[in-house]
């Protein structure tokens, strides 16, 4: 009885592995690209060298008075590299030539901190999100001493600055549809309009409008206490990528665990110490 059982196992067995051979043929399109490794992760770490694409946003990225980049995002760039056993090559771009540097091959990952939206998605693949922050208010004191409310600003008399290719541009062309938006190339030429008077506001990511009132109080205010917008950033690569994703993953998680983004973050974003 014994034997039979054992020979009607085998033969099951036997017939299972047919079947799962016969219909191999058709699953190596889906298979194989699950378990394959990815290509470019591979050749990252042979190659020792991670391309990072950054953009200067104080104090995400910002170059010291020798010229060096430095800020969150070198940071965290530098930190990635280290755990991954490569040397980072830190590129930086206008924001709005980020992805197409990334989809061009010229760089491996945007370290930028990029919010996480659908429309960028169906472009790059996100990594979980290793970042919080907001989209903030900064207001011209002496052209808004007489607004009394934000609602105020949704005026086509009023210019608010926005930078070009963000979440910023397309809130602020949501939020004030009457107002005049005037739309930069760069951080630094936004927030020299909005401590000059050539706009009434500035619509950016946290903590940069706090830190323009902070360094021109009599300038410059913030008058919003809360952001008009949440946003997640995460790292962003090709798609396609799995191997290189799943690694970003588990380092994020990791960093969370251990406290390192955490307080790396708040040495960035909730001080002046590095100022």
């Amino acid at each position: 009885m014994a034997q039979a059982k054992f020979t009607k196992t085998r033969r099951l067995h036997t017939w299972i592995l047919f079947v799962l051979f016969l219909i191999g043929g058709s699953l190596p399109s889906t298979w194989a690209n699950e378990t394959v490794s990815s290509p470019k992760f591979n050749k990252i770490l042979e190659a020792g060298i991670l391309r990072v694409g950054v953009s200067l946003f104080t104090p995400w990225t910002m170059k010291d008075k020798s010229g060096e980049l430095v800020g969150f995002e070198i940071d965290v760039a530098k930190k990635i590299s280290k755990d991954m056993g490569v040397t980072p090559k830190l590129i930086p771009y206008d924001w709005e030539k980020l992805i197409p540097a990334l989809n061009d091959g010229k760089i491996d990952i945007i370290i930028a901190g990029m919010a996480i939206t659908p429309k960028r998605a169906l472009k790059v693949n996100f990594s979980l999100p290793y970042a919080t922050s907001g989209i903030s208010l900064a207001t011209n004191i002496e052209l808004t001493k007489n607004i009394k409310h934000v609602e105020e600003l949704n005026s086509p008399s009023i210019k608010i600055g926005v930078i070009s290719a963000t979440v910023s541009e397309s809130l602020a062309k949501r939020i004030f549809d009457k107002a005049t938006i005037s739309v930069f190339q760069k951080s630094n030429i936004a927030e020299d309009a909005i401590i000059t008077g050539k706009i009434h506001a500035y619509m950016e990511s946290k903590p940069i409008p706090r830190f323009i009132a902070l360094e021109r109080p009599k300038k410059v205010d913030v008058p919003l206490s809360e952001p008009l917008l949440i946003t997640k950033a995460g790292f962003a690569i090709n798609k396609g990528d799995a191997d290189f994703l799943s690694y970003l993953n588990s380092w994020i998680i990791s960093r969370k665990a251990d406290t390192w983004l955490k307080s790396t973050h708040d040495y960035w974003f909730e001080s002046l110490k590095w100022k």
